[in-house]
């Protein structure tokens, strides 16, 4: 959900997440943010009848760049008198504030609505390629005025900042609830009574997937939090599900008729990017062969020791996966520790991805040695990192207790058991 085309030094929210710890947690803290906003802020004045106004919700598509992946929706106010159109979005933050990047690391982000003409919108979105669709809504214009005295008085400077969410309070929600408030809570009510098949994990793996680095880090940094199921109402932080949504949304009119929300949809822009996968990848098959051929090449050139070539491989192999999971244990460690980000707190993965991994660099490192044995302390160290890894799978046993990673298990346990398993045989032949 991208719209940033405002507000020197300011971006917007596409709806979802990156952050300075590293590149897991910055994809997850960029899940709905986007480019540097360029022009300037736009707040109509009041006054307008309720039969002078039109209100719409506009989606716009998903770009090609990470930050795009997850579309972007606004509120457009058209104002027939004084020959405006407006669009509200939730989705801008600015650079410039006080520790920025610290806050957005620990997961207190300050974000701001905005108000943007609409052509201007328009002029950057067919410059990237997206799509917009128009929806127009069966509001009374009592609720006109009320939406747009709110969306006046949410853009003012005093009341534009709101603490963002990723999954619970993005550019969709806060388009979503500005709706409910003129609807008296219809939208929520209908939406918090339909379940769904998804879950966080789910739609933001699916929307970012393209991306192969985002999407795989973005599911390694999900914790079990992310795939509890979702009813619509928390399925709508996705801004095209939120559009399909109001398509099935049925409303009163004044006369206490029923009525469908949506009254006419227009495309006002066609876009020639990919439109998001229906599924995220199903990943388990590639790690599996993966995991199984790292671990088969691990005990392969540890069995040919004798070979300075094959001593050297083992070493920087072994050396370079324990760096990467050690690293990536301890970003996942700091975000479930120090920071606000709540769907990569608990993440079972810190027993695959385990720091204590990089206790044993010393021990690969040396393993280049011809004549090298690992220390008994390192060997013991093996079989805890192999034993939590292990401790992964028998959580998936346990009732109430499911992560969807069943792809990283396959991924990181074999290269794990295959350095136990050389551990214990250079350990062997030492004492033979």
């Amino acid at each position: 959900m991208s719209l940033g085309h405002r507000h020197p030094g300011a971006s917007r929210d596409p709806g979802k997440p990156r952050a300075a710890l590293s590149i897991l947690l910055l994809l997850l803290l960029t899940l709905f943010t986007t480019l540097p906003a360029r022009a300037q802020e736009l707040i109509p004045a009041s006054g307008s009848s309720g039969e002078a106004l039109d209100i719409s919700v506009l989606t716009f598509g998903p770009g090609t760049i990470y930050w795009e992946r997850f579309g972007h929706d606004a509120i457009l106010v058209r104002d027939h008198e004084r020959g405006t159109a407006v669009a509200y979005n939730y989705g801008m933050f600015d650079f410039n504030q006080k520790n920025f990047m610290l806050n957005f690391a620990r997961g207190y982000m300050l974000y701001r609505m905005g108000a943007d003409r609409l052509e201007d919108d328009l002029d950057l979105y067919q410059y990237e390629g997206r799509w917009v669709q128009e929806q127009k809504l069966n509001l009374t214009p009592a609720q006109r005025v009320a939406l747009s005295d709110f969306l006046r008085w949410n853009a003012r400077p005093e009341n534009r900042q709101y603490h963002y969410d990723y999954f619970l309070s993005n550019c969709s929600t806060k388009v979503r609830d500005a709706l409910d408030r003129v609807l008296g809570g219809a939208l929520n009510r209908q939406l918090e009574t339909t379940p769904t098949k998804t879950s966080y994990r789910f739609e933001a793996v699916r929307l970012i997937s393209p991306d192969l680095l985002a999407g795989t880090s973005m599911d390694l940094a999900l914790s079990p939090i992310a795939d509890r199921p979702m009813n619509a109402l928390q399925q709508s932080f996705v801004p095209m599900v939120l559009m399909q949504q109001l398509r099935q949304i049925k409303i009163k009119d004044a006369d206490g008729k029923e009525q469908p929300l949506v009254r006419e949809e227009v495309r006002l822009l066609e876009g020639h990017v990919p439109e998001d996968p229906a599924r995220p990848p199903d990943w388990r098959l590639p790690f599996l062969l993966i995991g199984l051929g790292l671990a088969a090449l691990l005990v392969l050139l540890n069995h040919l020791r004798a070979n300075l070539a094959a001593r050297i491989g083992f070493a920087t192999l072994a050396t370079a996966w324990s760096l990467t999971c050690g690293v990536c244990g301890l970003i996942l460690a700091a975000a479930w520790a120090v920071t606000q980000h709540w769907a990569i707190w608990h993440n079972e993965n810190l027993l695959l991805t385990n720091p204590l991994c990089l206790l044993l660099l010393p021990t690969w490192i040396l393993s280049v040695r011809r004549q090298w044995w690992p220390s008994l302390w390192a060997h013991r160290l093996n079989w805890t990192i192999a034993g939590l890894a292990l401790a992964a799978v028998l959580l998936r046993l346990l009732p109430g207790c499911y992560q969807g990673n069943l792809p990283w298990i396959l991924l990181v346990l074999p290269p794990h058991l295959a350095l136990l398993y050389s551990s214990r045989t250079s350990l062997k032949s030492r004492m033979a």
